[in-house]
């Protein structure tokens, strides 16, 4: 194999790799919804990707808060998996209400039955009941996904931009993309200055379009390369033309 041929390959390899790492990225474990107001008891959805191409998920540990310990703690059954509330003893006592809690559940382990686990592209979704919800900004509920080869991956991350991020139960703070009050202040200076909310507008759009650009821009760049890559090949492959 020649060097120009090599070359074609190589740029062709970079153009798949350069697509399927910010797909990858966009898949991790998650719940919905992410906020609950406090006092209530939330009834949210655990969501797990496979993001194994070669393993399968069989096992999947949610951990709860020991400061702010929920006293009531369910699970829905999901057929194929077994789940286990696991009850230990709190590093201190904590008021609940007019309560003081000195054990609680802290994790939930779901494991699947054999010939049950999560595939590649596969999803599972595991429904629990958490309350009372904490007078609190957020809770991070923090994961760990384990696959049938050994692998554990801990969704635990809760600086920005992550690449494990934790799952977050928002209760007084907004989730992160949320505008409300932003969007409520801006009707108001509406009815004062109309060319003020058209900026307003106008700026909303430039941050969704900052926001998705560098997925835009990892693929059109991908899309770049694959071309270039076609483009060698066809070089590379060409019969000499006779004379």
């Amino acid at each position: 194999m020649n060097t120009l041929t090599k070359t074609a390959f190589a740029l062709a390899a970079g153009a798949t790799i350069a697509i399927a790492a910010p797909l990858a990225a966009m898949a991790h474990v998650s719940i919905d919804p992410e906020q609950a107001e406090a006092g209530t008891y939330a009834l949210i959805t655990v969501k797990v990707p496979n993001e194994s191409e070669t393993e399968m998920t069989n096992r999947v540990e949610l951990k709860l808060p020991t400061d702010t310990p929920f006293t009531s703690v369910r699970f829905v059954p999901v057929p194929g998996w077994e789940a286990e509330l696991v009850r230990t003893e709190l590093p201190e006592p904590v008021m609940v209400g007019e309560s003081e809690i000195t054990e609680a559940v802290t994790s939930i382990i779901w494991t699947a039955q054999v010939g049950s686990e999560l595939g590649d592209g596969a999803l599972l979704l595991l429904p629990i009941s958490l309350g009372p919800v904490p007078d609190v900004g957020s809770v991070v509920l923090t994961a760990d996904q384990t696959y049938t080869d050994g692998t554990v991956v801990s969704w635990s991350g809760i600086e920005e931009g992550a690449e494990n991020p934790a799952p977050v139960l928002f209760v007084n703070d907004e989730p992160a993309g949320h505008h409300g009050d932003a969007a409520a202040e801006t009707d108001d200076a509406h009815s004062d200055d109309v060319h003020s909310d058209q900026n307003a507008t106008e700026g909303d759009h430039a941050e969704t379009s900052d926001s998705s650009d560098p997925v835009a821009r990892s693929l059109g760049i991908a899309g770049l390369i694959a071309g270039l890559g076609a483009v060698l090949l066809a070089f590379a492959f060409r019969r000499p033309t006779s004379k």
